[in-house]
């Protein structure tokens, strides 16, 4: 099926940039003084939310923008650009609006509205030593007559700047996503986060203690539940995006760093760096990754625009979109981390300067590539080219049938 078949945008890109592209150009402003200061960036989420960038996939009918996956993809490379941290620590709001898209019933209506309203969502799913799906110790129980929840969670991303968060528990056996209030009572969170890199994604400790969880907060099966979904290929690929501007913003330092540039070695073939055919060859190696890099991202966004408007649950557009992010992946990875480790190729040592702090682009690359380790889906690919072995699905958050448009 070709990307013809994608719906009509009811926005065009022209008005989603028009909108987004100054608030991201703010945001740029800061991006180094953040990173050293290691200041999360609350006021620039808060920037994000008055304009109401969380509803970019809201249906046009509940007050949303109604924007394609392509376009939300286009826009997270932009905004990934501007601040790398940002489109991560967003990542399970685009997923959790998207099954409220695909569940069309009226607890879902209630949470597009209030997506449209600028509500966030971040999420609680991997816990410190075990992590994996079906070995959870956060647990929902009943005590008299509420549901309550008891647990510690790691890598949350970006829970400090949401309003609401989806939590991944045991419910006596039975995995189960429920949805807490950020600030309620028994709700502890720590931006401990200790990776060199994206460090301020709020990526901490959520440490749940009594928390009340009311019957219409629990979503239903969670992270980890068996068969086809869309949302381990969504979840990758705003890793990538990441990935994605990343690079654009490491070859736009590059760029001006070279520019501004007047000394040069003695052994030079030009009198300016800018002049040095080597140093061209350095630039032109980092467009055509960033080039490279945004074009994978948007091809897997036409795959995935074409599964959600079928519906999300045909097996063959399933796997197609699966085996594209998988594929796109090992390319983007490859493309960017070469680009931000070769970046200082157009300078001497001063191009390390930590003032500069054009280390953090390789250190961020780093971090992002190293979620849903490569070697892992490389092999599934293999394994499903040569063999016909499914691919490894990992994620459902309990969506429903029924698409809203």
């Amino acid at each position: 099926m070709s990307s013809s078949t994608i719906q009509t945008p009811a926005v065009t890109d022209d008005e989603l940039r028009e909108r987004f592209r100054p608030i991201f150009d703010r945001i740029a402003e800061g991006a180094v003084q953040r990173e050293h200061e290691r200041r999360l960036p609350f006021h620039e989420v808060q920037w994000l939310r008055e304009a109401r960038f969380g509803a970019l996939r809201v249906p046009v009918g509940f007050g949303g923008f109604g924007a394609t996956i392509r376009q939300l993809f286009d826009l997270l490379i932009d905004l990934a650009a501007a601040e790398s941290n940002l489109p991560q620590a967003l990542r399970v709001h685009w997923s959790f609006v998207e099954d409220q898209r695909l569940a069309g019933d009226g607890r879902a209506r209630h949470w597009l509205a209030a997506a449209a309203d600028g509500t966030l969502v971040g999420n609680a799913i991997t816990e410190p030593g075990v992590g994996a799906a079906d070995r959870y110790r956060t647990t929902l129980t009943r005590k008299g007559g509420d549901w309550v929840l008891d647990g510690i969670k790691y890598y949350s991303t970006g829970s400090l700047y949401a309003d609401h968060i989806l939590v991944a528990a045991d419910r006596d056996g039975e995995r189960v996503s429920v949805l807490v209030d950020a600030r309620q009572e028994g709700v502890e969170q720590t931006d401990d986060w200790d990776g060199f890199g994206q460090r301020l994604t709020a990526s901490g400790t959520t440490t749940f203690t009594g928390v009340v969880v009311p019957e219409d907060r629990i979503l239903g099966p969670g992270y980890g539940a068996p068969g086809r979904t869309y949302a381990t290929a969504y979840l990758q690929l705003v890793q990538l995006a990441v990935l994605a501007g990343i690079a654009r913003r490491a070859e736009a330092d590059a760029v001006d760093w070279v520019r501004a540039r007047t000394r040069t070695f003695t052994h030079a073939v030009a009198d300016l760096p800018r002049h040095d055919p080597l140093v061209q060859q350095v630039i032109g190696k980092l467009s055509a990754a960033a080039f490279g890099a945004r074009a994978a991202v948007l091809a897997v966004a036409d795959d995935l625009d074409v599964l959600l408007d079928a519906g999300a649950d045909d097996p063959e557009l399933l796997d197609r979109a699966e085996a594209s992010a998988a594929r796109a992946q090992s390319v983007v990875i490859g493309l960017v981390l070469d680009a931000t480790a070769q970046l200082f190729e157009v300078g001497g040592a001063s191009i390390t300067s930590s003032e500069a702090a054009l280390d953090r682009h390789w250190r961020n690359a780093r971090t992002v590539a190293a979620h849903n380790p490569l070697i892992y889906k490389q092999q599934a690919v293999g394994a499903h080219v040569l063999n016909g072995d499914p691919l490894p699905y990992a994620w459902s958050a309990g969506r429903r049938p029924g698409v809203i448009a």
